[in-house]
């Protein structure tokens, strides 16, 4: 079964407020709306995300794991990234689990008191091993160009 952490009424509330700023044009700590199309509706998804900076490269991580989003992504392979009326339509590529440790331990460090209670007690300051060991449950998508059009 893929890991996923299915969101509380808490989290959802945190996510609808966080979303709602973002739509505003308010970045809260790097929030994004992610818009990707369905994989089976062809519709438009949203979903607030924090994209990662990191060595000059953008990264979007999934603290819950296997998401709608993620799954919508996967087939789609580009999107866009919302704040306000600005709207970056982007493509990215997967990493490899051994690809994310540097990723991971960087989103901790920033968005822990957000996601932190979605690693299982791993955190920022945790072995590499450790960080490798949770990586197959967390996506983690690296923002690669601009999409076409």
């Amino acid at each position: 079964m893929p890991h996923y952490r299915k969101p509380t009424s808490v989290d959802r509330a945190f996510n609808a407020a966080v979303a709602a700023l973002t739509r505003l044009g308010v970045s809260v700590w790097g929030s994004r709306v992610l818009r990707v199309r369905g994989r089976k509706s062809g519709l438009w998804r949203s979903n607030p995300v924090n994209v990662l900076t990191l060595d000059d490269r953008r990264y979007l991580v999934a603290p819950r794991g296997e998401t709608e989003w993620v799954r919508n992504f996967r087939v789609a392979r580009e999107g866009e990234l919302v704040v306000g009326r600005r709207v970056e339509k982007f493509s990215a590529d997967e990493l490899g689990d051994d690809d994310k440790v540097d990723v991971l331990r960087a989103y901790l460090r920033r968005w822990k008191f957000e996601v932190g209670k979605f690693f299982d007690g791993v955190s920022a300051d945790s072995s590499d091993d450790e960080l490798r060991r949770i990586a197959p449950e967390h996506p983690v998508f690296r923002i690669t160009t601009p999409a076409a059009g």
